[in-house]
């Protein structure tokens, strides 16, 4: 899902941003191709102007795909846009991951419209629609002059004053430093003098589509217009990298005070000694740059049909916004790159000294609203995360004469991005192939000392979480995908050796962990994990970095992901010739077909987050405010409580259950971005591997034989071995799906297959179905069960422990732990319990618990504070943890990833942590031989007090 990042302003606190948020033959019949073009033409004149007649000449069975996916998309009926033409988030409202309501846009749902319309101009040569995208960006989510209107004001020498970044919410708000030494922004200047104007020309990150907070903060008015139905730019992030989407306090761009308390919202952010009304923008670098990519990809298709200045204004607005995206390559506060170990000993940058080159989480830009004189500010960022790479929109900027921005020096900084950037991506390659989060320039978001040891990208520290950690911001695959996505297409365009070294790799690591059955189910990675560090780069020597893994924690069939990752396949064996990646990109494709619905192309969730949707959201100690909704804000808000309209929804009563303690809800969603991926990869399917003989290939229609003897031959405590009789085929068996109860697991191509890392004393279900290179497949097999051997005694562990919370008397204790298994045998998590020693200090002698994020799955984990029966020194309670059966196994060397936890005192006092046995002040993961674990019972761990 896509994510946020926290920044500060000068004045009062900016905005933040989260982007956030995974080979049945004949399987594209399922998307009903022929009833898709018969839609009305009714609503067919409400897509754009004469599509039919265009759409008639392509009827490959991809490009088919392709325009039933985008009426479907462009369908009104459907909801995947609002009243004003702009594209929803989700068409489901329910919905809770960046944006935290799914009539929220983002600048990524624009980047994807655009890249949409641009693949239809390729298809049918009606430009229209790609140019009516870029002209409701430029009339949205793009701000006006009149919504930033003191940009005049604005002294490059000073862009913005210093506010240190938290660790934590319970820490702002956060108090503005002007004695830090900032440096001085290089860009303005000539920007001004290339445009005519001192405005910013970039997306800002979030809409609210339908209002429902009422800040009516609407483009092109430059006010606070208050509840009523209209789109409004609104922000959520800005309290440090822990604040979860569960954890936000929505406000306004334009805070005219007018809702909130005195100071609007801007006190809840930033202490100042006073507050002026203002606006503020936040950027999405990756969302620009994909809008600037798709910007070449019109180009270069409008070109080919002769129509080049038919696009030629929107493709000037790219280059355009392309000029304002180098903000992005700038450490937040122009210091300099390299070494920047605390607020003042890190050295203010004049020219180019404070540029990474790389895409960053953000950059953002605001002032004041002219009351009491004009001011502005702008800041870049520091921080860089590997899923926001484009090298492609680099070789563009700095290649194609058409998309080459104005600025004089514009050319020069994108060549040197497209080589820094393939430098970042190979310096975070793992050794499998996967591809570690990235770096920071400003440890902690307040210029901090990293822990020693910490390997360095020119100097910036290594970082495998970079941005937010309420999820760990690079566990999710969808990143993987989206920044490979990008260096398959640069690859496929100008050939580039590090982008193939990288892909080469890469490609091989995901398609070994991805499986599509014989009956259209997927099953690609989800969560990971990222085990050890890279060297510390060498551009003259890079190493092989033998140290940093990546582990996969389990799988999912998210078919946003899955579109991204056939997009990454598709160019990359359209470039090298490898026709393994475009057999796997055509079976996920024709998986992912068989999963069409009247809206898309969808599957079901399991939300177990939703759990947290009464959850409490932090507000200083005595400030209190009024939404404009009317809801009270302050102390013992929760989530759900601010947003009290979702619980009208129709699937809230689902909500409402897992809340009382039933079971997660379960929810199909139609997320704007993913419905235009999966269009885009048919449509880039048939433009660059096939478009004939249908899926399954040819006229080869007939299925293998049903595998005959399927039995078990050996089982471990963690293993079962399989082994069949071989299929016969008219054109040969290419591979066989092998299910463990219902899911696929692997696809080996002998007739034999070993099952790993499964729990001791287990009976499991298997199946086995075999496949031809059509992607024709046999029905499954007879089933057999397998029965794994009881593990060998208790087996062994061990926990890692970080402090999360600097503060040690504050009202809370948190923590992160992780738990390895030692042992030689898989280790059953239903067995393990872990305890965390520390006192009360007074005080009532109830508690609550929370877990705040768990790699395995917040639900999976159990917590609660038990009284010892004999206090000791440092100890007269202890924090329990414990796994559900849900939680599973971990396989020898393997662990539970990190776990991340909260205790409150019941009336929410303080506690004295100073002296708990327990505790450590480590930022960073260590061993805790004063935290225990005992596996059934029986201590494997640490030492009691």
């Amino acid at each position: 899902m896509q994510r946020e990042v926290p920044e500060r302003s000068p004045k009062s606190a900016l905005l933040s941003r989260r982007s956030f948020a995974t080979a049945a033959g004949g399987a594209l019949v399922a998307l009903g191709v022929g009833q898709g073009l018969a839609r009305s033409a009714e609503a067919e004149a409400q897509v754009s102007p004469g599509p039919r007649a265009a759409a008639a000449a392509a009827d490959g069975p991809y490009t088919q795909a392709f325009l039933t996916q985008y009426e479907k998309i462009k369908n009104p009926d459907n909801g995947y846009f609002s009243a004003d033409g702009i594209p929803f988030h989700s068409v489901e409202t329910l919905i809770v991951e960046a944006p935290d309501h799914g009539h929220q846009t983002t600048s990524e749902a624009f980047s994807f419209w655009i890249w949409l319309e641009a693949a239809y101009g390729r298809v049918t040569g009606d430009w229209a629609p790609f140019n009516k995208s870029w002209e409701v960006a430029e009339a949205s989510i793009i701000p006006p002059h009149i919504d930033q209107p003191t940009n005049d004001s604005y002294s490059p020498a000073k862009p913005a004053t210093y506010a240190p970044e938290h660790p934590q919410v319970t820490s702002y708000p956060s108090e503005l430093n002007p004695s830090v030494p900032v440096g001085s922004d290089p860009l303005a200047a000539e920007l001004a003098s290339s445009y005519g104007t001192m405005d910013v020309y970039g997306m800002h990150w979030l809409m609210d589509l339908d209002n429902v907070y009422g800040f009516g903060n609407k483009p092109g008015t430059g006010d606070e217009l208050g509840p009523g139905k209209m789109a409004s730019f609104i922000n959520s992030y800005q309290r440090g990298a822990q604040e979860s989407v569960w954890e936000t306090v929505p406000q306004p761009t334009t805070d005219l005070f007018k809702y909130g308390g005195p100071n609007g919202y801007l006190d809840l952010f930033v202490k100042d000694a006073s507050y002026a009304k203002q606006w503020k923008y936040t950027n999405a670098p990756d969302a620009d740059a994909r809008a600037v990519q798709a910007a070449y990809w019109a180009l270069t298709w409008a070109r080919a049909q002769g129509k080049e200045g038919q696009v030629a204004a929107s493709v000037a607005r790219a280059a355009k916004m392309g000029d304002y995206l180098r903000y992005s390559m700038f450490d937040k506060y122009f210091k300099k790159i390299g070494n920047c170990t605390s607020p003042t000993g890190c050295e203010a940058a004049s020219g180019r000294d404070a540029q990474h080159y790389l895409l960053s989480w953000y950059y953002a830009w605001g002032g004041s609203t002219g009351t009491g004189g004009g001011w502005a500010w702008r800041i870049g960022d520091g921080i860089a995360h590997q899923g926001y790479q484009n090298p492609l929109a680099a070789w563009v900027l700095s290649t194609v004469p058409a998309l080459i921005p104005k600025s004089p020096t514009a050319k020069g900084d994108w060549q040197k991005s497209l080589t820094r950037q393939l430098e970042f991506l190979r310096w975070l390659q793992s050794a499998e192939g996967g591809l570690a989060g990235g770096c920071s320039n400003s440890w902690d978001g307040q210029y901090g000392t990293p822990p020693a040891g910490t390997p360095t990208f020119y100097g910036m520290a290594y970082d495998w979480q970079p941005v937010y950690h309420d999820p760990p911001s690079n566990n999710w695959f969808g990143f993987q995908v989206w920044c490979m996505e990008r260096v398959a297409q640069c690859y496929y365009v100008c050939g580039n050796a590090t982008a193939k070294s990288v892909l080469d790799k890469w490609v091989a690591w995901a398609a070994e962990h991805t499986t599509v059955g014989a009956d259209g189910s997927l099953r690609f990675p989800s969560p990971l994990r990222w085990p050890g560090a890279p060297d510390t780069w060498n551009a003259a020597s890079p190493g092989a970095n033998a140290g940093l893994h990546v582990a996969v924690v389990d799988y999912g069939d998210d078919v946003g992901v899955g579109a991204a990752l056939a997009m990454t396949l598709i160019y990359y064996a359209a470039k090298s010739g490898d026709a393994d990646a475009a057999g796997l990109a055509k079976a996920l494709l024709d998986a992912m077909a068989g999963h069409a619905d009247a809206q898309g192309i969808a599957v079901p969730e399991t939300r177990r987050d939703y759990n947290r949707f009464d959850d409490p959201v932090h507000f200083p100690a005595g400030w209190s405010g009024t939404s404009p909704q009317g809801v009270k804000l302050g102390a013992g808000a929760t989530f759900i409580g601010m947003r009290p309209w979702l619980k009208q929804e129709p699937g809230w009563p689902k909500v409402q259950a897992y809340l009382d303690g039933g079971a997660p809800p379960v929810f199909t969603y139609h997320r704007f971005w993913a419905q235009a991926a999966l269009a885009l990869s048919f449509a880039s399917y048939a433009e660059l591997l096939a478009d004939e003989g249908g899926p399954g290939g040819g006229d080869d229609t007939t299925a293998p034989t049903i595998p005959a003897g399927l039995k078990v031959t050996a089982t471990t405590s963690t293993s079962v071995s399989l082994s069949w009789s071989a299929s016969t085929d008219d054109t040969g068996v290419a591979a066989y799906d092998v299910y463990r109860d219902g899911i696929p697991v692997g696809s080996p191509t002998a007739t034999s297959y070993t099952d790993p890392g499964l729990s001791a004393a287990t009976a499991y279900r298997y199946r086995v179905a075999a496949r031809d290179a059509a992607g024709n497949a046999s029905a499954l097999s007879a089933e057999v069960t397998g029965t794994t051997q009881a593990g060998g005694g208790t087996g062994g562990a061990k926990v890692q422990y970080k402090n999360n919370d600097s503060g040690a008397t504050d009202n809370a204790i948190r923590m992160s732990l992780k738990v390895d298994n030692t042992g030689g045998g898989a280790l059953s998590l239903s067995t393990l319990t872990v305890r965390y020693y520390f006192t009360g200090d007074g005080g009532p002698s109830s508690y609550t618990t929370w877990c705040d994020w768990a790699m395995l799955g917040g639900a999976n984990i159990t917590h609660r504070v038990v009284a010892m029966s004999s206090p000791k020194a440092g100890a007269d309670r202890y924090l329990e943890v414990g796994f559900t059966a849900g939680a599973g196994s971990v396989t020898a060397g393997g662990g539970s990833g990190e776990i991340q936890l909260r205790v409150h005192k019941s009336d929410w006092s303080n506690f004295n942590e100073a002296d708990d046995y327990s505790r450590g002040t480590n930022s960073s993961f260590a061993e805790a031989s004063k935290i225990t674990a005992y596996v059934g019972g029986e201590l494997v761990w640490g030492m009691e007090p």
